[in-house]
């Protein structure tokens, strides 16, 4: 029985986290769409690009976080299930002292990098104190997240993050909100746009403050930070460097991948690429949303130890992650193309090879996060080779089959480097070192939730062979498309899995009856 509480509360706590941070992302997508287009025609290109540029700058100092963070997750995960409150306690104070450390770093960092500013940004066309205060806002906001805010991690951890999210995201879609009042309405826009940046980080760091020190007053009980504690939680160190490689290497191929578009492709071609791009990192993040909180659940029932219990929400999870995934990539495929020459006109599309790649780097990094949450769980980081492995062969791939095809030789490589380390080699990863069962059980499992949405793709296609719908001739036209391909899809690939895969079965009946016990039927 308590083990069966334990299981319906790790599954509301992830529901509630879902469907907060996906209404929230969704508003988010909504209003930035808005925001981008009134700050370009208000402020002018030239000053997002400059608030692109510092940002970028500042994420590199950044890096010196390198995953502190998740090492403080992962290492929460068997204090919280056991309820030790002093052990939490502890490990949140390390956290605190680790983070005020590289806080500094990054303060000392950003006073070096400003005496280059006037060489950096001195052609730019604007008043070089637009770039000093643009750096300074932006410095100050990641500031309170290193000295103030880290013990939200704690809520994270706890399953507990719709509690951030409802400080943290509310407070940013009111700051935009605010901001583009103030660009249509105030003299001086740039300058309110920046001091609203600082008032509302600063409203949300106390927000969250609050918010922890309500729900952990316990934490409130000073603990000394000293040689002997850091030695006791020493394991904090030894994930940090682990997942260090991890982060390097991820950051070093997102950055590296456009400069190979860049290089061996015209500014057209990346301006269309960027148009398409829009498209998959906006579901992408609708996707992520649905599954928030999902980490730290794994993580709670990892640490409770139940392997048959941790084998099913596997099955579970990876089974609804193909069925949803799949589903989006069935409407790309048949909705990006017209969307692209309704919206922009039919000379910025890309052509169907690029629209498959696209697809499938879609496909593989957003189905990889069933297999991602599990190594976290298990603290599964020391295959440090991955990465570098990663990151050399997209490297490599990229630059050799760019130079003959361009852009598609670019996105080849970033694919094979993911087919070869994120789609082969993680799993086996997993299963060999951590669940202890034989890959071949993951294989098999993929491949018939695969089917399903084979399927469903296969219904598609014979629809649209005989569906009396011009999606070109409107808006209106390829919205009544899309909802058909949306129910067509979903109906046979759900319908199929449904009947083949016990997998989604549990999944549909875990969230019903979760849904049901919380409404009261």
């Amino acid at each position: 029985m308590a083990a069966a509480d334990t299981s319906y509360t790790r599954t509301r706590n992830s529901l509630k986290n879902s469907s907060v941070a996906f209404v929230l992302q969704l508003a988010a997508i909504f209003i930035g769409f808005f925001a981008r287009r009134i700050f370009i025609q208000r402020l002018g290109v030239e000053i997002m690009g400059l608030n692109s540029t510092a940002a970028s700058i500042l994420n590199m100092l950044n890096l010196a976080e390198l995953g502190i963070g998740t090492a403080v997750s992962v290492t929460l995960y068997k204090p919280l299930h056991a309820n030790d409150r002093q052990s939490i306690r502890e490990i949140i104070a390390i956290q605190g002292w680790i983070y005020r450390m590289v806080g500094l770093f990054v303060l000392v960092g950003s006073a070096v990098l400003l005496c280059f500013f006037p060489r950096i940004f001195g052609n730019s066309g604007l008043p070089l104190s637009y770039s000093y205060a643009t750096y300074i806002v932006l410095l100050y906001s990641s500031l309170l997240w290193y000295f103030f805010n880290y013990k939200k991690n704690l809520l994270y951890a706890d399953q507990k993050n719709y509690k951030v999210l409802l400080s943290t995201k509310l407070i940013a879609l009111v700051k935009q909100l605010l901001q583009m009042w103030v660009v249509l309405r105030m003299d001086h826009p740039y300058l309110w746009w920046l001091a609203l940046e600082a008032l509302l980080s600063t409203v949300s760091t106390f927000i969250v403050r609050r918010v922890v020190d309500r729900t952990y007053p316990y934490l409130r009980e000073k603990v000394s930070v000293d040689k002997s504690l850091r030695q006791r939680y020493s394991e904090i160190g030894a994930r940090v460097k682990f997942i260090a490689f991890h982060q390097v290497c991820g950051y070093a191929v997102s950055q590296l991948s456009p400069i190979f578009i860049y290089a061996f492709a015209s500014l057209t071609v990346v301006g269309m690429y960027g148009n398409y791009q829009l498209l998959t990192v906006n579901l992408g993040l609708l996707l992520t949303s649905l599954y928030a909180g999902v980490t730290a659940s794994i993580g709670d029932m990892v640490a409770e130890g139940n392997k048959p219990l941790i084998m099913k929400v596997f099955r579970e999870l990876l089974s609804s992650r193909i069925l949803i995934v799949g589903f989006c990539c069935i409407c790309l495929w048949f909705l990006t193309e017209p969307f692209i020459c309704l919206w922009l006109g039919p000379e910025y599309q890309l052509g169907r090879v690029t629209l498959v790649l696209l697809i499938a780097q879609f496909f593989v990094w957003n189905t990889r996060s069933v297999v991602d949450d599990y190594l976290i769980a298990h603290s599964a980081f020391w295959d440090i080779w991955a990465p570098i492995t990663e990151a050399v062969i997209c490297v490599v791939c990229s630059w050799l089959l760019g130079r003959v095809y361009g852009l598609n030789g670019v996105l080849a490589g970033v694919l094979i480097a993911q087919l070869l380390i994120v789609f082969i080699w993680k799993p086996i990863f997993l299963f060999h070192w951590s669940l202890h069962t034989p890959v071949r059980w993951y294989a098999w499992l993929y491949l018939r939730c695969l089917v399903p949405v084979a399927l469903g793709w296969g219904a598609c296609y014979l629809l649209v062979q005989v569906l009396p719908i011009d999606p070109l001739r409107s808006f209106w036209s390829l919205l009544i498309y899309a909802i058909a391909i949306g129910i067509v899809a979903l109906g046979v690939s759900f319908s199929v899995m449904v009947l083949t895969e016990k997998g989604i079965r549990g999944f549909w009946r875990r969230i019903w009856r979760t849904v049901g016990s919380h409404f009261g039927f």
